[in-house]
């Protein structure tokens, strides 16, 4: 009870102190008071506490240059002075404290030391006089350099976009000179002013009307050169209307050029100006409705390493003085990118495809380096930067073959192609015996029950099929016998081992590979038609590609690499097929174009091994003449490069020996 009591009294005190109004209010009560104002950015409050200042100078200018400096973190301290100074000053009129400044900015930290003069002053509040301090404020307390007049300045610095090559340093997305064509206006000749507008229109690709527009924008002057249209190159309309229209001028300057245009337009993407959509996805406010960004691709995909960082420089100017820099923050220039692929191959493949609804990919088969990476037809990135007119952007998105379509990022039924990888998990897990054969009359075969569906293959076999015949020949009938026998468990695992269901590890995000729609298979018909890459199957061309590396990286799967400094030789996968039966399959490739499927494939100038596949789509079991698509993968004997092709709607045009006759040509090509 008698400590109760006690604690009592003591709070009881303490309250009572605590009510008591003390007479007189320090400066450093007060100065701190404004500094934690100061530092909540609080400018009316602090407003009211400084002495004799207009309330435009202060508070506008304070929110005005910290608004556009992008001030942050602002951190006020002083230093009080000791007892016995302070008694020696309770008489003075004023009070000055050190003072100690720091902040972010937009250009990075900025400290100051400086001094605050506290002003004492007398107020009458009710009746009575009472003693306050108010800060005696100037300018130089934003910042020193500015105590005496100054203009702050705020400089950006952009910074040089990353530039983007091939293996040995070609560009693929580059910065380079590029010409600004524009008017003077006071050289427009008066009695033919509308011609010669019309004249630059034409070979501008713009319209009268966005000419006037330029003219009549308010900073210009007779004598200004009034800019136009930005283009890569000067076509020969262009030269031709510089040397008839005197007042057509044009200078260089630096823009984004992309060599290979539509070769390689789905690989690199390309930048264009900012939309408000794409502002609100960025969700970064470094970026401005002025500024330029990377659309699809590689563009897209590495915008933060390419773009850099813009460097910022405040300064305060004055006249007569060198300028004073109060934060500096350098600017740092995008990161290149250099790739694997090979401009040589990435071209000649495209030129081969020659705009058929398609992709293609290359790449080294023990390295995993990928060397082109083609989808067709294409766009050419160039036009969304220097003019992409509404006629060619509606002509690209009503085309039937889908130019904008990234292929090579797709997945596509394989057809036959397949076979081999259907023949290593047979192989591997025993259901498969080379040497055993199978009596098939005709071209169509179909399992007791399963009503009005047939098998069909594309050629009647001379006697039993055995592994060979059935790859040679591509017989559909043989390796659904084989699926049937072998059963859905051990296909479907044997096929989640070649990565079908998973991510595929590459720096391009490419669509996974599948088994089918639920990634089991649950029905004969399903599991026979999956066999030779029909059914439900879907893989793309690089997944593909990397399947077929098995059979020359000695049984291991590669794993795709698209940047240079990524290592490469890795496996995806390991182990996927022992020596002596990759020797078969081998050997059974290899004579699908001498004697088989892929005959025009079989070059004087280079051997050749590989498969063909033709891939049916249907919309129901019953329908007939469906649309084909054509592959071919296949490699040089060597084993330098593997190449990956698919192009649809083969159906008119020789099927898959079509497609074989393209990829064999780029074998040639690249090992001239």
């Amino acid at each position: 009870m008698k400590k109760f009591l006690f604690l009592g009294t003591i709070l009881f005190t303490v309250l009572l102190i605590g009510c008591q109004e003390k007479e007189e209010v320090e400066p450093e009560e007060r100065l701190q008071e404004y500094a934690d104002h100061w530092m909540n950015q609080e400018y009316e409050k602090m407003y009211k506490m400084v002495a004799e200042t207009e309330k435009e100078d202060f508070i506008d200018r304070y929110q005005k240059i910290y608004k556009d400096l992008e001030i942050n973190k602002v951190d006020v301290s002083f230093d009080v002075p000791d007892t016995e100074e302070k008694e020696k000053n309770d008489e003075a009129e004023t009070e000055v404290f050190p003072l100690k400044v720091s902040m972010e900015s937009v250009a990075g930290p900025i400290t100051f030391d400086t001094e605050v003069e506290m002003k004492k002053v007398v107020k009458e509040v009710e009746g009575e006089e009472k003693t306050d301090w108010l800060v005696n404020w100037n300018p130089g307390l934003i910042f020193p350099e500015i105590k005496d007049g100054g203009t702050i300045g705020l400089e950006t610095i952009e910074p040089k976009r990353g530039e983007i090559y091939d293996r040995n340093r070609e560009g693929l997305a580059v910065n380079a000179s590029v010409y600004e064509l524009g008017v003077v206006p006071e050289q427009f000749t008066d009695d033919k002013i509308k011609s010669e507008k019309e004249t630059i229109a034409k070979a501008l690709g713009i319209t009268v009307e966005e000419i006037d527009n330029a003219l009549d924008a308010n900073w210009v002057q007779p004598n200004y050169f009034v800019p136009l249209k930005v283009v890569p190159s000067l076509t020969d309309e262009i030269e031709k209307a510089i040397s008839s229209v005197p007042t057509l001028k044009t200078q260089t300057t630096t823009g984004r050029i992309y060599p290979l245009g539509e070769a390689a337009a789905h690989l690199v993407g390309y930048i264009a100006p900012v939309t408000a959509e794409k502002l609100e996805d960025l969700d970064d406010a470094s970026y401005s409705e002025n500024d330029m960004v990377g659309y699809r691709g590689l563009e897209e995909l590495y915008e933060e390493q390419l773009r850099g960082e813009a460097g910022v420089k405040i300064t305060v100017e004055k006249e007569g003085q060198e300028p004073v820099i109060l934060a500096e923050k350098e600017v740092k220039n995008g990161e290149n990118l250099n790739l694997t692929i090979d401009i040589k191959a990435q071209k000649k493949i495209f030129e081969q495809m020659d705009n058929e609804p398609g992709t293609a990919t290359a790449i080294d088969p023990k390295t995993g380096e990928t060397l082109a990476l083609v989808s067709s037809p294409s766009f050419d990135p160039n036009a969304f930067i220097y003019g992409l007119s509404n006629t060619q952007w509606t002509e690209w998105q009503e085309d039937p073959n889908n130019p904008l379509l990234n292929r090579f990022a797709s997945t596509f039924a394989p057809g036959s192609v397949f076979k081999p990888i259907t023949s290593t998990v047979g192989l591997e897990n025993g259901s498969i015996d080379p040497n055993e054969t199978f009596e098939i009359d005709g071209l169509t075969w179909q399992k007791e029950g399963w009503g009005n569906y047939y098998i069909t293959r594309v050629s009647p076999s001379n006697g039993p099929v055995d592994l060979d015949d059935a790859l040679v020949r591509s017989d559909n009938i043989y390796f659904a016998m084989q699926a049937l026998d072998m059963g859905a468990d051990a296909f479907v695992k044997g096929l989640k081992e070649f990565g079908l269901g998973e991510d595929v590890p590459f720096t391009y995000p490419i669509e996974k590979s599948t088994i089918s729609s639920d990634g089991n298979i649950t029905e004969e018909v399903l599991l026979a038609d999956s066999s030779y890459g029909q059914g439900e199957v879907q893989m793309s061309a690089l997944h593909l590609a990397s399947a077929f590396s098995i059979f020359l990286n000695d049984g291991n799967m590669v794993k795709p690499t698209l940047l240079l400094d990524e290592a490469d030789g890795e496996s995806w996968k390991q182990g996927l097929i022992s020596a002596e039966n990759s020797s078969l399959i081998k050997e059974s490739m290899r004579r699908v174009v001498t004697h088989g499927t892929g005959k025009a494939a079989n070059l004087d100038s280079i051997e050749i091994a590989g498969k063909t596949g033709t891939a049916e789509l249907k919309q129901s079991k019953d329908e007939e003449n469906g649309q084909e698509n054509g592959w071919f993968v296949g490699y040089p004997t060597d084993g330098s490069i593997l190449i990956s092709m698919f192009i649809e709607h083969v159906e008119d045009n020789n099927g898959s020996g079509y497609v074989t006759e393209k990829a064999a040509n780029v074998l040639a090509e690249l090992k001239e």
